[in-house]
Order: C-alpha cells, then sequence, then structure tokens
C-alpha cells in the first residue's frame, strides 16, 4: 500500500488490479468506468466480460454485453441511473438498463467519412446534461466533433474543428457536463481541457495538462471537483520523467490544481500508472481510474502480456 496525493486529497492504493474476478476472467484491459448512485461501479473492458458490475468492496454484482460489442471504449450513467455505451469499433452509442437490457442505439454513418463532421467516425465517449437529458458524443478519434442530441436520438447540433486553436480539437475524446450548464472537454493531443456553454461557444480552456483522456466530476452540488486522467505526454527517451503522466489531477471549477496524484513514470509499481483512460469518482470520494493497458504498452511486449489495467485509489479520511 502506497499514499499519493496531497493536501485534502490523499489516497491510498495497492498498486494492483482492482476487483474480485474469477480465474476465468479478464479484463485485458478496462477503457472506462462509472459509478452509480448506490456506489456500484460499472467496468467497460475489452475482456471475458464487456461490463462487469461490482460493489464498493470489489465483489462481482453482475456482468452483461456479451456479444453486443465490437470495441467497447466509454461508458456514462445518466441522472436516471441508465447505462450508456460508446463503441468506437461499430461507431455507436447504445442505452442500457444496469442490468443490460438494451433500450436504444444511434449508429448515424457508420462510419461517416473522417473529418467530414458527420456523427460518428470512432466516437470516445458521452455526457449526458442533467437538467435536459440531452446527449453530447465526443466524436473524436475519425472526427473533431461534439454532437448535441436530445433524449430520443435526434441530432441538434454539432460543434468543433481540427486543430489546436481555441474551439478546435485534436482528439476530443471525453466530455461531462455540470449542473452549470458547461461542458468541460478533454482535448486530449491538445494537452488541455477546453470549458463551453451548451450551444457549444467556447468559453475558456484549461493548460498545464498533460495528455487529458478521462475526465469526471462528483457529486458534490456545492463545490464540485473535477477529475482528470492523464497520460504519459513524453517519448521513449525522456520515459522516466516526473510529472509528464500518467496521474490523475484533481481540479476545482474554475481550472484550479487542488492534487496532483501520481509523479512518477509508467509502470507496474504501486502508485504508478500506464495510460488512466477511464476515471469515475464514488460518494465517499475514492476514486476508480480505467487504464488501456494492453493497447499502450501490453500488447508490444515480449512476450505480449496483459497488465494491470483498474485501480482504486481510496481517500484518507
Amino acid at each position: 500500500m502506497v499514499e499519493l496525493g496531497s493536501g485534502d486529497f490523499v489516497y491510498e492504493t495497492t498498486g494492483e488490479d482492482w476487483g474480485k474476478l474469477q480465474p476465468d476472467t479478464t479484463y485485458k484491459e478496462a477503457t472506462a468506468v462509472a459509478v452509480d448512485a448506490n456506489d456500484n461501479v460499472f467496468v467497460f473492458n475489452r475482456g471475458t466480460h464487456p461490463m462487469i458490475v461490482f460493489n464498493a468492496d470489489g465483489d462481482i454484482l453482475d456482468t452483461w454485453g456479451h456479444g453486443e460489442f465490437d470495441n467497447p471504449h466509454g461508458v456514462t450513467i445518466g441522472p436516471d441511473g441508465s447505462i450508456y455505451t460508446v463503441d468506437n469499433g461499430d461507431h455507436t452509442v447504445k442505452k442500457f438498463t444496469p442490468k443490460g437490457e438494451k433500450l436504444a442505439e444511434i449508429q448515424a454513418q457508420h462510419p461517416a467519412k473522417a473529418m467530414s463532421g458527420d456523427p460518428f467516425c470512432y466516437p470516445a465517449h458521452l455526457a449526458i446534461d442533467p437538467a435536459t437529458g440531452d446527449m453530447l458524443v465526443a466524436d473524436g478519434y475519425g472526427n473533431a466533433r461534439v454532437h448535441k442530441y436530445d433524449p430520443d436520438g435526434n441530432l441538434i447540433m454539432s460543434w468543433g474543428e481540427s486543430g489546436t486553436a481555441p474551439g478546435q480539437f485534436n482528439i476530443v475524446h471525453n466530455l461531462i457536463v455540470d449542473d452549470e450548464g458547461l461542458v468541460y472537454i478533454a482535448d486530449r493531443e491538445n494537452q488541455r481541457v477546453q470549458v463551453f456553454d451548451l450551444d457549444g461557444k467556447f468559453v475558456t480552456q484549461w493548460n498545464d495538462m498533460s495528455r487529458v483522456a478521462a475526465i469526471c466530476r462528483d457529486a458534490n452540488t456545492d463545490n464540485p471537483k473535477i477529475y482528470l486522467g492523464e497520460y504519459f505526454c513524453g517519448i521513449g527517451s525522456n520515459r522516466m520523467g516526473t510529472n509528464l503522466g500518467p496521474r490523475v489531477s484533481v481540479m476545482d471549477r474554475q481550472g484550479n490544481v487542488l492534487a496532483r496524484v501520481g509523479t512518477e513514470p509508467y509502470g507496474d509499481e504501486p502508485g504508478r500508472f500506464y495510460s488512466p483512460h477511464g476515471i469515475a469518482v464514488d460518494s465517499k470520494g475514492d476514486i476508480y481510474v480505467a487504464e488501456v493497458s494492453w493497447s499502450d504498452y501490453g500488447s508490444s511486449m515480449d512476450p505480449p502480456r496483459e497488465l494491470r489495467s483498474m485501480q482504486k485509489l481510496v481517500k484518507k479520511r
């Protein structure tokens, strides 16, 4: 067990895979994670069971999604408890009950032409506007767009284009909507978070980031915190550099850094990360981090091997 973070944001972690998996079950890699109102943890992954539902102690409550997904990528829980998934293999957004019964699907052009601006071309993640139920989709790998849909799946508007200027994106990878109607977007390869209103108007941006891949917020309505999962931003020759990611950052709504969690290079050792691709926070302030360790590291090892891909950071109280 090691301690990470600083000030009011100190966490303990073992550095081992979290979740009590059965011997015949593997994550391969966990790509996304979400926590519901009861602190049940939904881990979207590319292994034996695409969706694994745990309680906060890591006991498996349910598994589902077999045969439903091509390349699991993003998971979001709506205000009513519905589960939304983004699959960038078959270019779909799907809605499920917490037990895995499919309720709806948006497939768009399957896929759209790259950088056409039309939905979808390798979408990455989805957020729900808590006030209206509108869905905002980060169409990030083959497009540089955010698409806004009403709760019935009708396209309302889209915004964004490729580039580095404010309002432009270089892999719009993840996003959230807060209670004030602001949209926070993980603009991964531009190494920043951009903030917009719900009409796509640019508000501000947060710099001093590594490659921001994951973003979530806690349930505190008075003083919410925003949590970021960041990739390593160096190259092979400086892979042992510190404070370059991978790491977790805790922010306030104004973009001030409250804590950096993890300063060391990537690796298996306790206190280190591989590629924080998904992030969620429960009611106790504990952080769950999903890491695409197979795609970014394990698949290219000799021989290839599955690495840790799911961590829980337990907040010290």
